[in-house]
């Protein structure tokens, strides 16, 4: 079943838990994660607290509990639940106060849910899905995970808008990322993709599917590209924890992204990440 947790209590989805002045709600002040479990593992499972406390120290954050306790609280959420498949997300805010801008002095607040997994239909990954181009009107900041998606959200709901699966950003003239994913083209068998920096957010799926990618011999440059240079792709795909990796065929407005099916490496990087993230040992 689907369960939460919130500063040491575990609730039913439905109780209310939330105090009004909590700085999450009134301010997104605060951080996240999302962790995909998989046979009670959640994968990649360290890179992701790395990134948890990596965004909350950038906001100036102290999370309360330590690694540790975090798995600990993490392993008893998905005990109680019984789900040995699920979807968590981890949330820390500055904590529960009067509603004021500069920072309180008070404890910051943690909150978890875990659900069974948000199934894609099974054509997302056999057929591929097309894609908006939308001008990415984000924060400078997009390498620290915070709660504030707004833009993502109108992105989103932009691509939905047009029958499209994701919203994918341009700045300057550049592709950036998804709004919940990160994206890639090939091009003469190697992959390209924007590189780490604060315009994007360091997927934990992207660094699965790099390490893949080397393993098996295939070149992936960090390397920005633009609209055009999509266009001419042979490929393209987008990754996330929660989509996995998901091949794009066309481009709204524009037409197909090379032959207009799924593409060999994108096949391959994804039957690879599936038996990864499906091996019950894996962490």
């Amino acid at each position: 079943m689907s369960l939460a947790y919130f500063n040491g209590r575990f609730a039913a989805l439905d109780e209310p838990l939330l105090p009004i002045e909590e700085r999450g709600h009134q301010f997104g002040d605060g951080v996240y994660e999302f962790f995909r479990v998989y046979e009670g593992q959640p994968f990649m499972l360290e890179e992701h607290l790395d990134r948890l406390y990596r965004s909350a120290d950038l906001i100036r954050i102290e999370i309360g509990q330590s690694r540790e306790e975090l798995k600990g609280i993490m392993d008893e959420l998905m005990q109680r639940s019984g789900l040995s498949n699920g979807d968590i997300y981890l949330q820390v805010t500055r904590g529960i106060a009067p509603r004021n801008h500069p920072f309180p002095a008070v404890p910051s607040s943690l909150s978890l849910t875990i659900k069974p997994w948000r199934e894609l239909p099974p054509a997302t990954h056999q057929e591929g899905v097309g894609i908006l181009l939308h001008p990415d009107e984000r924060w400078l900041n997009c390498h620290i995970k915070s709660l504030n998606l707004l833009p993502n959200i109108l992105a989103k709901q932009a691509a939905v808008d047009q029958g499209c699966f994701e919203a994918v950003f341009v700045r300057d003239g550049i592709i950036t990322e998804g709004s919940s994913a990160n994206f890639y083209l090939v091009q003469n068998g190697a992959i390209r993709t924007h590189p780490l920096s604060n315009r994007i957010l360091g997927g934990i799926a992207r660094e699965a599917i790099q390490r893949i990618a080397d393993a098996a011999g295939i070149p992936f440059i960090e390397e920005a590209f633009s609209p055009d240079e999509l266009f001419a792709a042979d490929e393209a795909f987008l990754t996330s924890s929660g989509v996995e990796l998901v091949p794009v065929v066309t481009v709204h407005g524009h037409g197909s992204i090379g032959s207009g099916v799924p593409g060999p490496i994108a096949i391959e990087l994804y039957r690879q990440y599936a038996a990864l993230t499906r091996q019950p040992a894996q962490g």
